[in-house]
């Protein structure tokens, strides 16, 4: 009677969340394929941001593919070995796409940076070798700290309806798990950094040049910069706010069940910001994409302005 875990109702009353969950999935899943679209025509150039546009659609892929599960193990209305699926896989996959999802918006904060305070060099980060370079680093880092939660043998339990993640792993599951979290943690804290400090210093660059004649492109880029950091801030900081006492309460560090359940619900509410990503980034694409905006235009605007669109003297990466 003293383990808290069998008696303290953490893993319920999740319906409500999942209708949220089925909407994101479903603009998501449309704004994901257009762009995919878009991205894989023949005559489109990827060069400078396009590339790291590309492998955080790729990202968003991942996270169509776990969403359906997760609404369905949610409803409560899913087989025990599905339940099982989830746990192993396909919740991996959702943190796999949250921390791609934070590396690649830094590095085109500081492509964006670079592109606007820089105009006239071209730094390594910004070259399409170096950029599908690093992006291939990305990954293999990412699933190296993720495929473990993965692979690493669980606990056969017995079946039943109020079960949380965390009690299919064994103790060296569970340590794997805890040093997992607090290693994205360290990644969202770099990367943020990162965000923050690239974009202080556009929105530096542009309030220095709000007397310029050419005033329309640096409003329209400075709105460029602001939906990234909004998009940024609303999607993922709640989440990590909230990530460690979670923490702590899956490990029963924090054993009170009361608090447990608190932060159990704010950890899915925030993860539904988390991945509300997956409809925000079509349109982050078409802000800093000329080659998605481009297909855009030809798909759904009159033939003048995708002459205008076409006539713009622009580099692949200008917004």
């Amino acid at each position: 009677m003293t383990n808290s875990s069998f008696f303290c109702p953490v893993y319920t009353d999740l319906e409500p969340l999942t209708y949220f969950f089925y909407l994101v999935f479903l603009v998501g899943i449309i704004g994901s394929c257009f762009a995919t679209w878009a991205f894989t025509q023949k005559n489109t150039n990827h060069r400078c941001v396009s590339i790291y546009l590309i492998n955080l659609l790729t990202a968003d892929f991942l996270l169509t593919l776990a969403l359906p599960v997760k609404i369905v193990v949610d409803l409560g209305v899913a087989p025990w070995k599905l339940k099982i699926f989830h746990c192993q896989v396909t919740a991996c996959l959702i943190y796999i796409n949250m921390y791609l999802s934070i590396i690649f918006l830094a590095f085109v904060s500081v492509d964006r940076c670079l592109q606007l305070t820089h105009s006239y060099k071209i730094y390594r980060i910004q070259e399409p070798g170096f950029a599908k370079m690093i992006s291939t680093v990305v990954w293999l880092m990412v699933l190296l700290i993720m495929v473990p939660n993965m692979i690493i043998p669980i606990k056969d339990i017995q079946e039943k309806s109020n079960v949380g993640c965390m009690e299919f792993k064994k103790e060296f599951g569970k340590n794997w798990h805890l040093l997992t979290n607090f290693i994205c943690i360290a990644i969202f804290l770099n990367f943020s950094a990162i965000i923050l400090i690239s974009n202080c210093l556009v929105i530096r660059k542009l309030y220095r040049n709000r007397d310029n004649e050419n005033y329309p492109n640096v409003k329209k880029a400075l709105i460029n910069i602001l939906l990234v950091t909004s998009g940024y801030i609303i999607c993922f900081v709640p989440y990590h706010i909230v990530r460690i006492p979670y923490t702590l309460s899956q490990t029963e560090v924090i054993s009170d069940c009361s608090t447990r359940i608190s932060l159990f619900k704010a950890k899915e509410a925030t993860m539904l910001l988390a991945v509300s990503n997956l409809c925000f980034d079509p349109i982050l694409y078409y802000h800093l994409s000329k080659a998605f905006r481009l297909k855009v235009t030809e798909t759904f605007a009159s033939s003048k302005e995708i002459k205008a669109q076409k006539e713009k003297p622009r580099c692949e990466n200008d917004a």
